[in-house]
């Protein structure tokens, strides 16, 4: 296809309309005649955080920092979440996804390593504060707090998964989102590296790649679920109605009708897209699941009550939920390729969702899956769909976190492995990196690199303050692929010192042009 073609294709799909004549820019309410013309990066296997010109960072928080008097900051920052009280003034949520034993305690399965883990995952609630325009982590304030892989957590309305009414803590904390009452949401992804998995009506568990099971048999059914934490009061609840797999997010938006609805990918191969409609406000307790038909553009319910095909092969709802994979594809649910982070255009109210690749079927690259639900009811069970962007050709590789600023730019994050970064196809990418797409000026339409990620780390975990004078982003297991600790491959972000994940603020005069209100 044409250049010029393209990107006007991708115009179209981000919904703002056709471009005419010789005039890049789009007509409407949201038009902006003073875009600025940027100037990327190219591909680099610089060991750093490389920015655009226009673009600064500073790290905010990084891995093994203190952020009480008895508690670290963890490892492998993912998702990062603002709720901004004013413009001085905000509580982050980070979450913690995986470890990496090497740097944490040793790869020796001993309990005390294993406790250590056991304490770097799940998430960390932080004061952040404002002076001289930049943000600050408050070390000593009383919210600091981590919800970690021991910390007891209840399942809603009290159910009983695996003989217990709760859960030892939280891993594999990956994406997440914002509730409209101001909580956080975590959703646990690979929970299987830590506790193994049990497959639904099977004796036969499945080893965890941790081992953790070694000293802390809990179940696996007590991981997969989306994680509520409260910041104000330090509680967390596991949401049953939500269903359980590998959570890549939990994108929140309101309907129509007031209720929540929440988007959610279960990041695996050949696995589906699910969004859950709550019934009541202010909770997500309960509602109906759905899981995706993409190629019937139907939305499937995942409802025990009203199948006859989930009652034969399930005890109840709470069966559904807790094998909600299983319970999805005896209905239809249209096997996808990773699907990962889901966001909404605030212009359109389109959804966005990444699709990161699938290597067994001949996807290396992975797309953008755009989808518009029917009369655009977010309840609506009908919807349309279609690719919006593929990797490859298009100058990136393996898109995961997505994010769009309030002029409905888009900013994604790719994904490559850290074993894969170069290796054919994807030596040409090299390190992973951070990509915008702008929806306005002569570049509308086109895919830009901003940033590039440190040696075998990636870009996560994009997050606005409310002014989006500051784009917040985890730089998640830079060195991974270290054999030892005298072989490192990374020395970001202290040269001298271990490679270590952290949060970091990007700021500078071109963030303030692409998003200037």
């Amino acid at each position: 296809m044409h250049f010029n073609a393209q990107r006007r294709r991708i115009i179209s799909f981000l919904g703002y309309g056709a471009l005419v004549g010789n005039s890049p820019e789009i007509f409407g309410n949201n038009s902006r005649s003073d875009f600025p013309h940027i100037t990327g990066i190219g591909p680099s296997r610089q060991d750093d955080l490389r920015l655009a010109d226009g673009l600064h960072y500073d790290v905010l928080i990084r891995w093994r920092d203190q952020i009480n008097a008895t508690e670290q900051f963890g490892f492998n920052n993912d998702f990062v979440a603002l709720l901004q009280e004013n413009a001085q003034r905000g509580v982050l949520w980070v979450n913690h996804e995986y470890v990496y034993p090497l740097f944490i305690g040793g790869v020796k399965r001993t309990k005390n390593n294993i406790d250590l883990e056991r304490q770097a995952v799940g998430g960390s609630v932080l004061r952040i504060v404002k002076n001289n325009a930049r943000w600050q982590f408050a070390k000593n304030d009383s919210i600091n707090k981590r919800i970690d892989g021991s910390t007891k957590i209840p399942f809603t309305r009290n159910t009983v998964i695996a003989s217990a009414d709760f859960a030892e803590g939280t891993v594999g904390n990956c994406a997440g989102g914002v509730t409209p009452w101001g909580t956080f949401l975590s959703c646990e992804e690979n929970y299987q590296l830590f506790y193994g998995d049990q497959k639904f009506k099977s004796n036969k568990r499945k080893k965890s790649q941790y081992k953790w099971e070694r000293y802390y048999p809990n179940p696996p059914e007590h991981y997969g679920w989306v994680v509520e934490i409260d910041p104000r009061t330090h509680t967390a609840k596991k949401h049953v109605a939500l269903g359980r797999f590998s959570h890549e997010s939990a994108t929140c938006v309101t309907s129509g009708n007031g209720h929540t609805v929440v988007y959610s990918g279960d990041d695996k191969n050949d696995q589906c897209l699910y969004k859950f409609v709550a019934d009541r406000t202010g909770t997500l307790e309960s509602g109906i699941l759905y899981v995706a038909d993409v190629v019937n553009g139907k939305w499937l319910a995942l409802d025990w009550q009203k199948s006859k095909i989930l009652q034969k092969h399930f005890a109840d709802q709470i069966e559904v939920c807790t094998y909600t994979r299983h319970a999805a594809k005896l209905l239809g649910g249209t096997p996808l390729d990773r699907p990962e982070d889901i966001k909404i255009n605030p212009i359109t109210g389109d959804i966005f969702v990444s699709l990161t690749n699938n290597v067994p079927k001949g996807n290396l690259h992975g797309q953008i899956l755009k989808i518009t639900e029917k009369k655009h009811d977010y309840e609506s069970t009908e919807f349309h769909s279609e690719v919006f962007l593929t990797g490859g050709d298009s100058g990136f590789s393996c898109p995961d976190n997505l994010i769009f600023d309030r002029n409905g730019n888009l900013w994604f994050c790719s994904d490559i492995s850290g074993k894969s970064m170069g290796t054919l196809p994807y030596a040409k990418f090299m390190n992973n990196g951070l990509y915008l797409v702008p929806a306005h000026g002569p570049q509308a339409g086109t895919v830009i690199q901003l940033a590039s990620a440190p040696n075998d780390a990636e870009l996560t975990g994009v997050c606005f303050d409310a002014e989006q004078t500051t784009l917040f982003v985890s730089v998640q297991h830079p060195g991974e692929t270290s054999k030892s600790l005298d072989r490192l491959t990374s020395h970001w972000p202290n040269k001298q010192d271990l490679p270590a994940s952290a949060v970091v603020q990007i700021h500078g005069p071109l963030l303030e042009a692409i998003t200037k209100a």
